[in-house]
């Protein structure tokens, strides 16, 4: 039956879902060291990490809807080749070969090894064991697509929500210390250097994945007009960002007032894990191991299906059950025994289809303004490709001193988004000339 859109309830339910897909460990583990370094001017460096920590993931949900439900409905606006290469890029690389197995192994590395003997961690059991676990819990959650609104939002996004809500609220009450003075270039650059670790969370990318899961949902709910899809997304997202900006408030807060407490540290893991259990002793390394695990399934779960349902949109002779099943045990696998590696390898990549797959969310939104030329996506994509991937071979230890001398004039390069300005430029060049044919 045909409904013309979601109770209030049921979009609660889906914001607090994208929520719980967006806050992976790494979203938990990065605004605590930002705290740290910005100090007193955590305010100023909390405000540029939301603008692209939350704002770009929140364009790309919203672009993702606009378009109708996938990220190869919007890439394939370049080329139909495009559209499916690209795509199937961005999967593999946040899914199994890459986000899915990192889920796995940061849940197991924070939440489950540190209450190991240590003799026990040295071996591959461990892992082996909890990897099992772990991904037959993905499976059994992500096993039905249409289910997953109710068993994400209504299940596990209270039980993470609870768990970060007491380390919040304890920090608030009893703080650990004073908000000490910004550390490095903090001191007076916070909001730009706030506003590049937003950008390099890669949560935008994982927005493009999970437009489909999000889409599905609200059809399964037989709501089939696209306006109200895209207005039920957009409250989704909202309700997400909300979610998603108040944890990154709390943690940072956290972080910036646990200096006195537990010093300086190298990474948010060890902020977090070491002002858990000043704010709860021991019984705080639990809270924080089932944050961790919480967040890092509902990462898992929601990468898995996503990557399953657009695997099955491309290949509809093989069932959707099966895809589940072989990118958990894929995933699983490569968990065991190739993750470090593959992260060498996988983070190039990453670096370089993250500007591409920018430029093509914000493009979407504009590309009435140049009658959706495909040569208008074409000039600014391959500006953009060519500088991030030269960025890509850059951090990967290759290295082309002619380029180099080159484009470190390009604003912004050296800070890892020279590609911000030529494919500003480019667009604008491309909107001119796609004007003129139409005149």
């Amino acid at each position: 039956m045909k409904k013309n859109a979601l109770t209030k309830i049921d979009t609660l339910t889906l914001g607090l879902m994208l929520f719980a897909l967006f806050l992976g460990a790494g979203n938990i583990i990065f605004p605590p060291y930002l705290g740290q370094l910005a100090g007193d001017q955590l305010i100023l460096a909390i405000f540029g990490f939301l603008l692209t920590g939350v704002g770009l993931p929140l364009l790309g949900i919203l672009a993702i809807a606009k378009a109708g439900g996938d990220l190869q409905s919007i890439a394939g606006r370049v080329h139909p080749v495009f559209g499916i290469v690209f795509t199937l890029i961005v999967y593999l690389a946040i899914g199994p070969f890459f986000g899915i197995p990192r889920t796995a192994t940061v849940a197991y590395e924070i939440g489950t090894a540190p209450f190991l003997p240590a003799s026990l961690t040295e071996s591959f059991w461990p892992l082996s064991i909890f990897t099992i676990v772990f991904f037959t819990i993905t499976v059994l959650f992500a096993m039905n697509p249409t289910k997953l609104v109710d068993r994400i939002g209504k299940i596990l996004t209270p039980l993470l929500i609870a768990v970060i809500s007491m380390l919040a609220i304890k920090s608030f009450l009893t703080p650990m210390g004073s908000i000490n003075s910004p550390v490095g270039s903090y001191d007076t650059e916070a909001f730009f250097e706030s506003f590049l670790q937003g950008y390099l969370t890669m949560d935008a990318i994982a927005a493009l994945v999970f437009g489909i899961v999000i889409i599905q949902s609200i059809r399964s709910k037989g709501v089939t007009d696209t306006r109200i899809i895209l207005k039920t997304t957009a409250y989704a997202g909202f309700i997400a960002a909300i979610g998603l900006s108040t944890v990154y408030l709390s943690l940072s807060y956290i972080g910036a007032t646990s200096v006195d407490a537990i010093g300086l540290q190298d990474n948010g893991g060890i902020i977090i894990a070491a002002a858990s259990r000043v704010l709860y002793g021991e019984i705080g390394g639990i809270i924080l191991s089932a944050a961790i695990t919480f967040a890092c399934l509902t990462t898992s779960i929601g990468l898995v299906s996503a990557t399953a349902q657009f695997s099955f949109k491309l290949f509809p002779k093989i069932s959707y059950m099966t895809y589940v099943l072989f990118f958990a045990i894929f995933s699983a696998f490569i968990a065991n025994i190739g993750l470090t590696q593959l992260i060498a390898v996988s983070l190039p990549v990453l670096l370089a289809i993250y500007p591409v797959a920018i430029v093509l969310v914000m493009l979407s939104f504009i590309d009435h303004s140049f009658h959706r030329k495909p040569f208008v996506y074409i000039l600014a994509l391959s500006t953009t490709a060519i500088i991030s991937i030269f960025d890509a071979l850059r951090s990967s230890g290759i290295a082309f001193e002619q380029l180099d001398s080159i484009f470190q004039f390009l604003p912004l390069f050296e800070q890892g988004i020279g590609w911000i300005f030529p494919a500003v430029i480019t667009t604008l060049i491309g909107i001119i000339i796609a004007r003129s044919i139409s005149k």
